[in-house]
Protein backbone atom coordinates (compact mmCIF):
# COMPACT_ATOMS: atom_id res chain seq x y z
CA UNK A 1 0.00 0.00 0.00
CA UNK A 2 1.41 3.37 -1.02
CA UNK A 3 0.82 5.99 1.64
CA UNK A 4 1.45 9.74 1.46
CA UNK A 5 1.42 12.64 3.92
CA UNK A 6 1.19 16.12 2.42
CA UNK A 7 2.22 19.00 4.68
CA UNK A 8 0.66 22.38 3.81
CA UNK A 9 2.64 25.25 5.30
CA UNK A 10 1.27 28.56 6.49
CA UNK A 11 1.14 31.98 4.87
CA UNK A 12 4.57 33.25 5.93
CA UNK A 13 6.20 29.85 6.40
CA UNK A 14 8.47 27.75 4.24
CA UNK A 15 7.79 24.25 2.91
CA UNK A 16 10.63 22.60 4.85
CA UNK A 17 10.74 24.43 8.19
CA UNK A 18 11.23 22.97 11.64
CA UNK A 19 7.65 21.65 11.97
CA UNK A 20 7.72 20.07 8.51
CA UNK A 21 10.93 18.18 9.22
CA UNK A 22 9.62 16.85 12.54
CA UNK A 23 6.33 15.65 10.99
CA UNK A 24 8.20 14.15 8.01
CA UNK A 25 10.31 12.05 10.39
CA UNK A 26 7.17 10.72 12.10
CA UNK A 27 5.47 9.98 8.76
CA UNK A 28 8.49 8.09 7.43
CA UNK A 29 8.65 5.96 10.60
CA UNK A 30 5.06 4.93 9.85
CA UNK A 31 5.85 4.00 6.23
CA UNK A 32 4.50 7.14 4.53
CA UNK A 33 6.08 9.13 1.74
CA UNK A 34 6.08 12.83 2.55
CA UNK A 35 5.62 15.93 0.41
CA UNK A 36 5.49 19.61 1.27
CA UNK A 37 4.39 21.81 -1.65
CA UNK A 38 5.97 25.24 -1.91
CA UNK A 39 3.21 27.84 -1.69
CA UNK A 40 5.45 30.88 -1.09
CA UNK A 41 4.71 32.38 -4.53
CA UNK A 42 0.96 32.16 -3.91
CA UNK A 43 -0.47 34.41 -1.16
CA UNK A 44 -4.11 33.59 -2.02
CA UNK A 45 -5.35 30.64 0.10
CA UNK A 46 -7.90 29.49 -2.47
CA UNK A 47 -5.29 29.45 -5.24
CA UNK A 48 -3.14 27.35 -2.92
CA UNK A 49 -6.05 24.90 -2.76
CA UNK A 50 -5.91 24.73 -6.57
CA UNK A 51 -2.17 24.06 -6.44
CA UNK A 52 -2.71 21.18 -4.02
CA UNK A 53 -5.55 19.74 -6.09
CA UNK A 54 -3.33 19.86 -9.20
CA UNK A 55 -0.93 17.32 -7.64
CA UNK A 56 -1.09 13.82 -9.12
CA UNK A 57 -2.18 11.67 -6.19
CA UNK A 58 -3.44 8.74 -8.25
CA UNK A 59 -0.62 6.40 -7.21
CA UNK A 60 -1.49 6.49 -3.51
CA UNK A 61 -3.85 4.25 -1.59
CA UNK A 62 -3.84 6.34 1.57
CA UNK A 63 -3.40 10.11 1.88
CA UNK A 64 -3.10 12.24 5.00
CA UNK A 65 -3.21 16.03 4.85
CA UNK A 66 -1.48 18.15 7.49
CA UNK A 67 -1.93 21.89 7.52
CA UNK A 68 -0.66 24.73 9.63
CA UNK A 69 -2.60 28.03 9.75
CA UNK A 70 -3.38 28.97 6.12
CA UNK A 71 -2.17 25.50 5.21
CA UNK A 72 -4.86 24.00 7.47
CA UNK A 73 -7.49 26.00 5.58
CA UNK A 74 -5.97 24.71 2.32
CA UNK A 75 -5.99 21.10 3.55
CA UNK A 76 -9.58 21.36 4.80
CA UNK A 77 -10.94 22.85 1.57
CA UNK A 78 -8.93 20.39 -0.56
CA UNK A 79 -10.18 17.47 1.55
CA UNK A 80 -13.59 17.95 -0.06
CA UNK A 81 -12.07 16.69 -3.33
CA UNK A 82 -9.19 14.50 -2.15
CA UNK A 83 -11.12 12.56 0.54
CA UNK A 84 -8.02 11.77 2.61
CA UNK A 85 -7.97 9.17 5.35
CA UNK A 86 -6.71 11.78 7.77
CA UNK A 87 -6.82 15.53 8.29
CA UNK A 88 -4.38 16.83 10.95
CA UNK A 89 -4.74 20.58 11.47
CA UNK A 90 -2.64 23.05 13.46
CA UNK A 91 -3.93 26.56 14.28
CA UNK A 92 -6.31 26.46 11.30
CA UNK A 93 -7.04 29.82 9.66
CA UNK A 94 -10.82 29.55 9.68
CA UNK A 95 -13.27 32.46 9.38
CA UNK A 96 -10.63 35.11 8.69
CA UNK A 97 -10.95 38.13 6.37
CA UNK A 98 -9.70 37.35 2.86
CA UNK A 99 -10.54 33.65 3.05
CA UNK A 100 -13.34 32.95 0.60
CA UNK A 101 -14.76 29.80 2.11
CA UNK A 102 -16.63 30.07 5.40
CA UNK A 103 -18.77 26.96 5.02
CA UNK A 104 -16.83 23.73 4.86
CA UNK A 105 -17.46 20.11 4.03
CA UNK A 106 -14.37 18.46 5.53
CA UNK A 107 -13.98 14.93 4.25
CA UNK A 108 -11.63 12.58 6.02
CA UNK A 109 -12.09 9.42 7.99
CA UNK A 110 -10.33 10.99 10.97
CA UNK A 111 -9.92 14.72 11.72
CA UNK A 112 -7.89 16.19 14.58
CA UNK A 113 -7.37 19.87 15.33
CA UNK A 114 -4.76 21.47 17.61
CA UNK A 115 -4.66 25.11 18.63
CA UNK A 116 -2.91 27.44 21.05
CA UNK A 117 -4.62 29.43 23.80
CA UNK A 118 -2.17 32.28 23.16
CA UNK A 119 -2.76 32.40 19.40
CA UNK A 120 -3.04 36.08 18.39
CA UNK A 121 -3.37 35.34 14.64
CA UNK A 122 -6.34 32.94 14.62
CA UNK A 123 -8.63 33.41 17.62
CA UNK A 124 -9.34 30.14 19.45
CA UNK A 125 -13.05 31.03 19.17
CA UNK A 126 -12.84 30.60 15.38
CA UNK A 127 -11.47 27.10 15.72
CA UNK A 128 -13.99 26.19 18.41
CA UNK A 129 -16.76 27.39 16.08
CA UNK A 130 -15.52 25.02 13.36
CA UNK A 131 -15.08 22.08 15.75
CA UNK A 132 -18.53 22.56 17.25
CA UNK A 133 -20.21 22.76 13.85
CA UNK A 134 -18.41 19.76 12.33
CA UNK A 135 -18.12 17.67 15.53
CA UNK A 136 -14.33 17.54 15.53
CA UNK A 137 -12.20 17.00 18.62
CA UNK A 138 -10.18 20.10 19.56
CA UNK A 139 -6.93 19.87 21.52
CA UNK A 140 -5.73 23.18 22.96
CA UNK A 141 -2.22 23.83 24.26
CA UNK A 142 -0.77 26.74 26.20
CA UNK A 143 1.21 28.03 23.22
CA UNK A 144 1.12 30.66 20.49
CA UNK A 145 0.18 30.53 16.81
CA UNK A 146 3.35 28.79 15.64
CA UNK A 147 2.91 26.07 18.29
CA UNK A 148 6.64 25.32 18.40
CA UNK A 149 6.67 24.92 22.19
CA UNK A 150 4.10 22.12 21.82
CA UNK A 151 5.95 20.21 19.08
CA UNK A 152 6.95 17.26 21.30
CA UNK A 153 3.28 16.70 22.16
CA UNK A 154 2.15 17.35 18.58
CA UNK A 155 4.58 14.86 17.05
CA UNK A 156 3.45 12.27 19.62
CA UNK A 157 -0.18 13.02 18.69
CA UNK A 158 0.70 12.69 15.00
CA UNK A 159 2.39 9.35 15.57
CA UNK A 160 -0.71 8.02 17.37
CA UNK A 161 -2.90 9.54 14.63
CA UNK A 162 -1.02 7.68 11.87
CA UNK A 163 -0.95 4.45 13.88
CA UNK A 164 -4.73 4.68 14.24
CA UNK A 165 -5.16 5.12 10.51
CA UNK A 166 -3.50 1.81 9.74
CA UNK A 167 -6.83 0.09 10.34
CA UNK A 168 -8.85 2.39 8.09
CA UNK A 169 -9.85 1.41 4.60
CA UNK A 170 -7.92 2.41 1.48
CA UNK A 171 -9.01 5.30 -0.73
CA UNK A 172 -12.31 4.75 -2.46
CA UNK A 173 -11.59 7.01 -5.42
Amino acid sequence: MKKLVIYNHGKDSIPWGEKTILFADVAKRHGYSFESPDYREQPDPDKRVGQLLAMDLSGYDQIVLIGSSMGAYVATVASESINPQGLFLLAPAFYLPGYRQTEFNPKAEVIRIFHGWQDDIVPPENVWRFCRKYHVRLNVYDTDHRMLSAMPQLTDEFSRFLAGLSGTSARSN
